[in-house]
């Protein structure tokens, strides 16, 4: 009897030792995961160490009432947009050389290494990588190609170096990203990772601007004459009494590797309501995506589209542009609102593109954030000027985690299409822009939209280099 109770005893010993430990471990479990859910040590830091959006001109801001946009028609994944050509067939190989689409926005930004070998980070054990938090800093190795320089692609308008400007401080600097791994840049390296693919860049000006960066960066600025002019294949060429071709395709016969442009400010479809009129209007279909990304997506490897500087009022009438949506002028009041528009068509093409990323499994597609505008004290024909020529004035870092571009990451989220994230870096570089120096624009007008090149948009390249 008294082993009995003695074992009795031990046992209620053990047990109570046994719920002390199990309940400690809950606890300190519950503490750690508050910890990382609330990072107390970033709060704690001064208001002036955070990075906050400046421009209120564009639309970038989330409705605050019922939105529009998560309201779309079916017609986005009808079959009459999916165009792929029945001879398109996606070997192993080509899988295995460029990896498939991600399966959801959780490893968008993971890093990648090496062609085709893939490091996705643990989201439990490790943070998932940001390449738009980090820092800028001095480099003496950039630019990566010369401003006097790549007169093959580069736009004189946009060659600040062939300008009166005379301060070029803003060209030796590079993007650092805190948490991941970015490697350097080499347009040969380029070359080899996207051999016997196309990349295309899709949408307005600033898009051309990540266009010509690209061809100077890959080519390093020097003349290429091997490089062949393919624009015919996807019918870009110059219609008569035109100034210029709505984009252009060349060829790399080295890697067999084609980089493009196509202009399309809105991503909308744009129809001419009378043909034979050379003045007619044009239905802008929000939530149709433009009949150039309808007709050729099953031939791109990667995919960038922007938009967003182009949606006011006055470009819109301008270009005799009518908003429809399901086919028929659009009578939504709450829609009519510009910033509702634009809002809606971004989330319509994406989730138009998502649908159809499962056909296309070799295909990358980004939705690059909208870059900022630094004018101040009035706009671009109301004397606003951007003056500032000290790089990195307003601060080197950002920090914060969200993108700032909201309307863009939310259209993302939950799809296959990753962010190629460049807002906030890129408010931090006002003494980039072409400023007074532009050789086109009227006395007393300045450029703070478009960037000098080399310049900003450089940046953007070395991260989606980095995310392909």
């Amino acid at each position: 009897m008294l082993k009995v109770v003695r074992g009795g005893s031990l046992t209620g010993l053990r047990g109570k030792q046994l719920l002390l430990t199990i309940v400690a471990v809950f606890c300190t479990t519950l503490l750690i995961w508050a910890w990382e859910k609330t990072p107390l040590v970033g709060t704690l830091l001064p208001q002036s160490e955070h990075f906050e959006i400046l421009s209120p001109v564009i639309y970038m801001e989330k409705p605050t009432s019922d939105p529009v946009y998560p309201k779309l028609p079916t017609s986005l994944t009808n079959d009459n947009f999916d165009t792929v050509s029945s001879d398109e067939s996606v070997t192993t190989k080509s899988e295995q050389e460029f990896g498939a689409a991600p399966k959801s926005s959780a490893n968008a930004n993971s890093h990648e290494k090496g062609d085709g070998e893939s490091s996705v980070e643990s989201t439990t054990t490790e943070k998932v990588c940001n390449y738009a938090k980090g820092k800028w800093v001095a480099d003496v190795r950039w630019p990566l190609y010369s401003g006097f320089g790549c007169k093959q692609w580069l736009s004189e308008m946009w060659a600040c170096r062939l300008t009166q400007r005379a301060n070029f401080s803003y060209e030796g600097y590079r993007w650092i990203p805190f948490n991941c791994e970015m490697p350097d840049f080499e347009g040969s390296a380029f070359l080899r990772r996207m051999r016997d693919k196309t990349v295309a860049l899709v949408g307005d000006s600033l898009g051309r601007q990540q266009f010509q960066s690209l061809m100077c960066m890959v080519s390093g600025g020097r003349e290429s004459p091997e490089v062949l002019d393919v624009g015919i294949e996807y019918g870009l060429v110059k219609p008569r009494g035109a100034i210029r071709p709505n984009g252009w395709a060349f060829r790399f016969p080295s890697t067999n590797t084609t980089i493009l442009y196509y202009w399309s400010a809105s991503l909308c479809e744009l129809e001419p309501l009378n043909r034979s009129d050379p003045l007619t209007s044009y239905a802008m279909h929000l939530d149709r995506p433009a009949t150039f990304l309808q007709q050729y997506l099953h031939r791109f490897d990667v995919l960038v589209l922007n938009t967003g500087h182009h949606w006011n009022r006055g470009k819109i009438s301008a270009n005799r542009w009518v908003m429809h949506v399901g086919g028929a002028p659009n009578n939504d009041r709450k829609l009519a609102q510009i910033g509702e528009a634009k809002n809606f068509t971004v989330y319509s093409v994406v989730r138009w593109l998502d649908s159809l990323l499962p056909r296309h499994p070799r295909l990358k597609a980004f939705f690059r954030t909208i870059s900022p505008r630094h004018f101040m004290n009035g706009d671009w024909n109301s004397g606003g000027s951007c003056d500032n020529t000290i790089p990195l004035a307003g601060g080197s870092e950002v920090k914060q985690d969200g993108s700032a571009d909201p309307v863009a990451e939310g259209a993302v989220k939950g799809t296959r299409v990753r962010l190629l994230d460049i807002t906030a870096l890129s408010q931090l570089r006002d003494e980039c822009h072409i400023s007074r120096y532009s050789v086109k624009s009227s006395t007393g007008v300045n450029d703070c939209l478009h960037w000098c090149l080399p310049g900003v948009p450089d940046t953007w390249n070395e991260l989606l280099f980095a995310q392909i």
